[in-house]
């Protein structure tokens, strides 16, 4: 199992940031949010803890920010874009366990299977959820620019919350199309294996994320690439 979060590692890089260095700490935390979704079932619940551990390691870190002048909401911008980058890498990963599945014929009536596409449907809200509460607990130095940011993250969403929405609609109509033309053989292996859906997609992630180490990429868009490979 890998390990989770490290708050400490966070906080350090948040206290000692400037403005000049918000891409690579965007990619730092993007790296730390997956690196610990990797490390567990992907649910929801799950989800929620990681994106809760790496908003308060951010808030900690921008409050012992030395730095004259520093541009705390710009900070926290790279904060949340790199937990998108990373939420938008598991949502691929869902997409292709449960492509496996409506190929092979199995519907939404498996309990886990319409679990898994309920709570794609709601990563936005529960990410949005997170950065509400953030802004909550803030000190009031810097409930403002917590506060901006989440402004902006509700009118204007997020990359993979789009994403879940998307899969969550094309996969359930795959699914009714599957179950029409369904395929009888393999039908109960696959039903079984729905069972430990959310294990399944743990290890779609650390797959498509070894893959891309080894490729020496780390934009999103290698995680896509990556996953039209998987089988």
């Amino acid at each position: 199992m890998k390990p989770t979060v490290d708050p400490k590692a966070l906080i350090e890089m948040f206290a000692s940031a400037s403005a000049k260095q918000g891409e690579q700490l965007r990619q730092a935390v993007s790296q730390a949010t997956l690196g610990a979704l990797q490390g567990r079932e992907l649910t929801l619940k799950n989800i929620r803890d990681v994106l809760k551990t790496v908003t308060q390691a951010a808030s900690t870190g921008v409050a012992q920010n030395p730095a004259a002048k520093l541009d705390v909401e710009g900070l926290l911008d790279k904060a949340v874009s790199g937990m998108d980058d990373a939420l938008l890498k598991a949502v691929e990963a869902n997409r292709v366990a449960l492509q496996q599945f409506a190929d092979q014929g199995v519907g939404l009536q498996e309990k886990q299977l319409q679990k898994a596409v309920d709570e794609l449907e709601k990563i936005e809200d529960t990410f949005i959820g997170v950065v509400k509460k953030a802004a909550e607990a803030a000190n009031a130095q810097f409930a403002g620019p917590w506060s901006a940011v989440l402004e902006k993250l509700q009118a204007g969403g997020t990359v993979s919350g789009a994403q879940a929405a998307s899969t969550a609609e094309d996969v359930a109509a795959q699914m009714q199309s599957a179950i029409r033309d369904s395929r009888a053989a393999g039908l109960r292996a696959a039903q079984a294996l729905a069972q430990s859906y959310t294990a399944l997609v743990s290890g779609v992630l650390i797959g498509m994320s070894d893959a891309l180490q080894q490729g020496g990429a780390v934009a999103s868009g290698g995680a896509a690439k990556t996953a039209t490979r998987k089988k």
